[in-house]
């Protein structure tokens, strides 16, 4: 590894041992969640007495958005907010404009759209650029079933119309397809966001965390995906939009707007992924399947300054060698990994 003088002097583009930049920090503001969707915090998990983070182990604003600046520094250009479902994290909003005022950063938000009706303007008002909104069905019934929280289809999609009417737009649409739950929907999701100027975008179910029963059984395959639409309205291959992007882009042939498939399961993109999350409670991690992390939040109120966090990132993103989508194994599947609600998606 490179030593720590040597990383100073490339600090502002570090590279880990795979040749990999770091491009993205994804921050999780909250891993509570007003849903229990089955594939991320299923109820027998998170149940009623589920001990979540007492608020003081919590990273505060101030310390997210120092953390932020930090991250500018070293290359990072996007900044996604996750959970948990971040909307509701009392306040968020004052945090975006905290996040906004820092140049040259791309700043976005994922939610379950529960919320977004309510606060898309307010949130486009602090600096939000763009919302990613996950809908696993429009069947109402399934969706019920699926969020486990009986939360109506149609509240989401009037969030979806209302953050695109404050601006927040192309709005991204992740539908997480889980084998015996929600394959059905590959179609009328497919039917209903073509031409509609928003970009749906398909995800293999995959094994993040370790309380979601992953099976290899349960994955409906990128392949199934695309297969499945092109027969209807038929699909062709289009280049992504920047290195490292993770969906395949897939275009209408006849111009009526695009889809995106996320297979991290099946035709892994490690060698292109340029990702570091930060937990809700402020630990590192180099990989969504990560095990362990670095604590920042030590650092943080331990009195480290901005160059000393500065060079641990460095020295950690250096040392990174991760490529887990790549060597997946009934095995490593069952390793106790961070859950996704900890770390977003």
């Amino acid at each position: 590894m490179d030593t720590l003088q040597d990383l100073r002097k490339t600090q502002n583009a570090p590279r880990d041992r795979l040749g990999r930049e770091l491009r993205d920090l994804r921050i999780s503001v909250t891993e509570r969640c007003n849903f229990r969707c089955v594939y991320c915090m299923p109820k027998e998990v998170f149940g009623k007495d589920y001990p979540f983070l007492d608020r003081a182990e919590i990273l505060n604003f101030e310390e997210i958005a120092r953390i932020a600046r930090i991250f500018r520094e070293v290359g990072v250009e996007k900044i996604r907010l996750t959970g948990g479902e971040p909307l509701v994290r009392r306040n968020i909003e004052q945090l975006i404009e905290m996040l906004a005022r820092i140049p040259g950063l791309d700043l976005t938000l994922t939610t379950n759209g529960s919320l977004l009706k309510r606060k898309a303007r307010a949130l486009r008002d602090a600096g939000l650029k763009r919302v990613t909104v996950s809908l696993d069905s429009l069947d109402d019934a399934v969706f019920r079933r699926m969020n486990d929280v009986d939360f109506p289809v149609t509240r989401v999609l009037e969030g979806i119309e209302e953050a695109a009417a404050a601006g927040l737009a192309p709005v991204k649409i992740n539908t997480v397809v889980k084998r015996g739950e929600n394959e059905d929907s590959i179609l009328p999701m497919a039917r209903y966001f073509r031409g509609s100027g928003h970009i749906l975008r398909f995800i293999e179910y995959m094994d993040v965390g370790h309380t979601n029963g992953w099976r290899m059984d349960d994955v409906v395959t990128a392949r199934e995906i695309i297969a499945t639409i092109h027969a209807e309205m038929p699909l062709e291959p289009a280049d992504p939009n920047y290195r490292g992007e993770v969906a395949e882009r897939w275009r209408y042939k006849d111009g009526s707007g695009e889809i995106g498939v996320i297979a991290s399961v099946t035709r892994a993109f490690c060698r292109n992924c340029t990702r570091i999350r930060l937990s809700t409670e402020g630990r590192l991690y180099t990989c969504l399947f990560a095990t362990t992390g670095r604590d920042l939040r030590a650092l943080l109120r331990g009195g480290a300054s901005d160059a000393e966090i500065r060079d641990q990132v460095a020295v950690l993103w250096s040392a990174r060698a991760d490529r887990y989508s790549e060597i997946r194994t009934s095995h490593t599947a069952k390793l106790q990994k961070i859950e996704m609600s900890y770390i977003g998606g």
